[in-house]
């Protein structure tokens, strides 16, 4: 819908259903060049997600079979640092969720960094301890964000945000560990992105862009992952993540600068797309044409008489 102008929408980049050990028990690397064409031609779409498919040898036909089909493959995590660390092995320039682990050593980090293999660590769903977004649930006040309010179903965002099922003391949390991990991985010239998991549209990728710089990273790297390193992470650094001339004309407007305090990323005021001028705060189009934007259907249908939620 995005891609027909149906709607408005960031560039949605999918890799279709994940290719999983729930549909395909890969017998050859012929079979996983038939299971990965339906990907390549059917889908679409140039990455696909190696869910866990099997033991290493189907692994290492799948990324053999992409290799053929020019298919981007990243992985799944899966709890299991060895896994992962034959994965980089076999080649996949990709990781999604963090490491298992935390103290992760010099000699892991440089492996990792020297193999380009992208990761991105989701640490709202981090890996070994409390998520992180339960603690900007319990620090924040997401309910009466009035953008959110705006830009999500009242359904949706009070079933996420009214009441939380757990709260932790902020010791408790593993998030800033695993993002030291992301500082050494990032200064050893290795790739990050930021990726929020789906967790909370909007805010969300606020929130672990914030959580990346927990550990220590430098406002500007923790800028750099959500942009130039996200781009490459997907092969597309010649014509997203950096404002260079021949680039596509995106880019996001800040009212305070993200460099000073990187919560600052929250002060959008206007977003270009392809070269068009959005209001940030209502997607009205200002330039090349003035044009108010169509409400979403949700608009139409808020409850009356909810404490804090806005009217239209």
């Amino acid at each position: 819908m995005v891609d027909a102008g149906m709607i408005h929408g960031p560039r949605v980049y999918s890799t279709g259903p994940g290719v999983g050990y729930w549909m395909y028990k890969i017998k050859s690397l012929e079979h996983a060049k038939e299971v990965l064409k339906q990907y390549s031609e059917y889908y679409d779409t140039k990455s696909i997600k190696m869910y866990l498919v099997g033991n290493r040898q189907q692994r290492q036909w799948i990324i053999m079979a992409a290799k053929e089909l020019e298919l981007m493959p990243t992985t799944e995590g899966g709890l299991d640092f060895k896994l992962n660390m034959t994965q980089l092995l076999d080649g996949y320039p990709g990781h999604e969720h963090t490491l298992p682990i935390v103290g992760i050593y010099k000699d892991a980090v440089q492996t990792i960094a020297e193999s380009k293999m992208a990761v991105t660590p989701t640490l709202l769903v981090s890996y070994g301890g409390p998520w992180a977004e339960e603690f900007y649930y319990a620090t924040e006040n997401p309910y009466h964000d009035e953008k959110l309010q705006y830009f999500t179903p009242y359904e949706e965002l009070a079933q996420k945000s009214r009441r939380r099922g757990a709260w932790f003391m902020k010791e408790e949390h593993v998030f800033p560990k695993h993002a030291k991990f992301m500082k050494d991985l990032i200064e050893a010239n290795g790739i990050g992105g930021v990726g929020s998991h789906g967790q909370l549209q909007g805010l969300g990728y606020h929130w672990e862009l914030w959580s990346m710089a927990s550990g220590g990273m430098s406002n500007m790297d923790a800028l750099r992952t959500a942009t130039i390193l996200g781009a490459e992470a997907l092969g597309l650094e010649g014509d997203l993540g950096s404002i260079e001339k021949g680039k596509l004309a995106d880019l996001l407007i800040m009212d305070k600068n993200p460099l000073e305090e990187i919560r600052n990323s929250n002060t959008l005021t206007h977003v270009v797309k392809n070269g068009r001028v959005y209001d940030a705060d209502t997607l009205d189009e200002i330039a090349p044409n003035e044009k108010e934007a169509e409400p979403f259907e949700w608009q139409t249908k808020r409850p009356e008489n909810v404490p804090g939620v806005q009217k239209d």
